[in-house]
């Protein structure tokens, strides 16, 4: 799409972007350059994204915030644009799944641990 064929979508910079999604500018760079996201430019080279720029940049936050890297989030990006995966794909989801489980299932091992001590802290002045 170019900016000319944009006019009928209103396009946001990137500073709306990074405040829509609570992330810093240098973020939505990052993503731009590890190519998971796509930016238009202006006439004078502005970076001007799609609406839904911002819920993608919310879904690679959730997703690197579990553990997966750029590059992973990259093979996940067309079962995100399509809604449709092959057998590959859904293995590789169902991977990433059960390892982000676990680390839930270990962190709420370690909450109930912390919890115990705060029990036994609070019943000793």
């Amino acid at each position: 799409m170019t900016v000319t064929e944009a006019a009928t979508q209103r396009l946001i910079r990137i500073g709306e972007v990074a405040r829509g999604a609570g992330v810093s500018v240098r973020a939505v760079r990052y993503y731009e350059q590890q190519g998971l996201l796509i930016a238009e430019r202006s006439p004078s080279g502005q970076r001007l994204y799609q609406q839904d720029a911002i819920a993608l940049v919310r879904f690679f936050q959730q997703m690197f915030a579990a553990g997966l890297t750029s590059r992973r989030i990259t093979e996940l990006l067309p079962c995100w644009d399509s809604g449709h995966t092959d057998a590959e794909q859904r293995a590789m989801l169902r991977a990433e799944r059960d390892r982000v489980q676990a680390k839930i299932d270990d962190l709420q091992a370690a909450l109930a641990r912390l919890d115990q001590v705060i029990a036994i802290t609070d019943t000793h002045p």
